[in-house]
């Protein structure tokens, strides 16, 4: 009896399948986008209930809000880095000359350098730390923060249409 002539069937979990059918999706050398008729066809198929398929479009486009959230404040992290390091360099490039050109050399503006760049060294580390309690508590204070921003600003735009 050959392979072929028993019928060997196999089975795939969920999470194989949707690797299995996202390579086979790729693989097609679609350029474009699909539709979200094309969207609705391809769940008809899978006899996947359109309900099933409306509630998972909306948590995906709530995690995809999510993950911009998350950029935008990731961004915002990275940007304020990057001032408080120019001011490093600025403040510590000022206070070095300033130092070498009253004692003609490197004294009380090398423990400056040193204390100000081991801040700047945690605040950094803290910068490109992506996950943690710590992390979540900053990134809910900044959407807190944000959120008031943009009630304020709207607020105050619709105040300034009314006049």
């Amino acid at each position: 009896m050959s392979v072929s002539d028993s019928k060997i069937t196999r089975s795939y979990n969920q999470e194989e399948i949707q690797q299995i059918l996202h390579l086979a999706i790729s693989r097609q050398n679609y350029e474009g986008e699909f539709t979200r008729e094309q969207l609705l066809e391809i769940a008809a198929e899978l006899e996947i209930p359109p309900e099933n398929l409306a509630l998972a479009e909306q948590e995906w486009l709530a995690q995809q809000g999510e993950i911009e959230k998350r950029q935008a404040f990731n961004t915002y992290r990275r940007g304020r880095l990057q001032k408080s390091f120019g001011k490093f360099a600025i403040v510590n490039t000022f206070l070095v000359l300033l130092n070498l050109v009253s004692a003609g050399q490197l004294t009380w503006s090398l423990y400056i350098l040193l204390f100000w760049g081991l801040g700047l060294g945690l605040n950094a580390w803290n910068t490109f730390l992506l996950q943690g309690e710590e992390y979540e508590r900053a990134f809910q204070q900044w959407y807190r923060n944000h959120q008031l921003r943009t009630s304020v600003n709207s607020f105050f735009n619709k105040l300034l249409k009314a006049w």
